[in-house]
C-alpha cells in the first residue's frame, strides 16, 4: 500500500525506535553527504555499499515519483530491508519541463554535470524566461508500506555558471529570494531552502512520529 506524507500508520519495525537502520537507495556521493548533513544524527542510515549491493538500480519510470519508487521498491524486494529512495529533476519553463526526468543523463548516459549544464545553457541562449524549478521525491518503504514526500525550490537559470559547492545543476540555479546560485551557498543555507532539504525534513518528520 502506498501512502503521501499527510498520513501517519505506524509499521511495525520502527514503532517505538524510528532509529532502526534504513537503506538510503543511492550510489550517489554527493547525495549521501547531502542528506547526512540534513539528518544530523537523528536516524541512523546506511548505504547501498553497507547492505552488499553494487547493481545500477532500475530508473526507466517517465515520472521523478516512479523512479523514486523503482529504485526504493528494488531494494526492498531484492534485499528485504527498509530502505527510501529519491528522484530530482530539474524542470525549466521554456524547455517544456526539461531536463525534468532525465536530468542526470540530459547531455548522455555518461551523466556529466558540466555537459548537462552546458546543454542546458545552450538550450536557454537568448530565452527571456529563465523560470526553473527543482522538483524531489523521496520514497520510503516501511515494512512494505510506502510513502511519498515532496520538495520544491523555486528559482531562475542563470546565463553562466557561478559558484564551486554544491553538484548537479547547482551553479546554474538561482534560488528565488536569492542573488546567488547553490553553488554559492553554503551547505547549512542551502540545506535550508533546497529541494531535497524540505523533502527529508518531511521524512524525519515521518519518522519521528512513529515514536509517538
Amino acid at each position: 500500500m502506498m501512502v503521501n506524507h499527510d498520513t501517519r500508520s505506524t509499521p511495525t519495525n520502527h514503532r517505538g525506535n524510528p532509529k532502526l537502520p534504513i537503506v538510503f537507495a543511492t550510489g550517489n556521493p554527493n547525495k549521501i553527504r547531502e542528506v547526512n548533513d540534513l539528518l544530523a544524527g537523528q536516524f541512523e542510515v546506511q548505504g547501498l555499499a553497507d547492505i552488499g549491493c553494487q547493481l545500477d538500480l532500475p530508473e526507466t519510470s517517465p515520472t521523478i515519483p516512479g523512479n523514486a519508487l523503482q529504485k526504493a521498491r528494488f531494494v526492498y524486494e531484492n534485499f528485504g530491508v527498509d530502505c527510501f529512495s529519491e528522484d530530482t529533476g530539474l524542470e525549466i519553463e521554456a524547455l517544456g519541463g526539461e531536463p525534468g526526468v532525465l536530468s542526470a543523463r540530459y547531455a548522455g548516459e555518461g551523466k556529466n554535470s558540466e555537459d548537462n549544464m552546458n546543454l542546458v545553457l545552450r538550450n536557454m541562449a537568448g530565452e527571456a524566461n529563465r523560470k526553473a524549478r527543482f522538483y524531489t521525491v523521496i520514497a520510503l518503504i516501511l515494512d512494505g508500506e510506502e510513502h511519498l514526500f515532496e520538495g520544491i525550490a523555486e528559482g531562475t537559470i542563470r546565463n553562466e555558471k557561478s559558484g564551486t559547492d554544491g553538484f548537479g545543476y547547482d551553479p546554474i540555479f538561482q534560488p528565488d529570494g536569492f542573488g546567488v546560485t547553490f553553488a554559492e551557498l553554503s551547505k547549512a543555507e542551502k540545506n535550508a531552502i533546497s529541494h531535497r532539504g524540505k523533502a527529508v525534513r518531511k521524512l524525519i518528520d515521518y519518522l519521528a512520529s512513529l515514536n509517538h
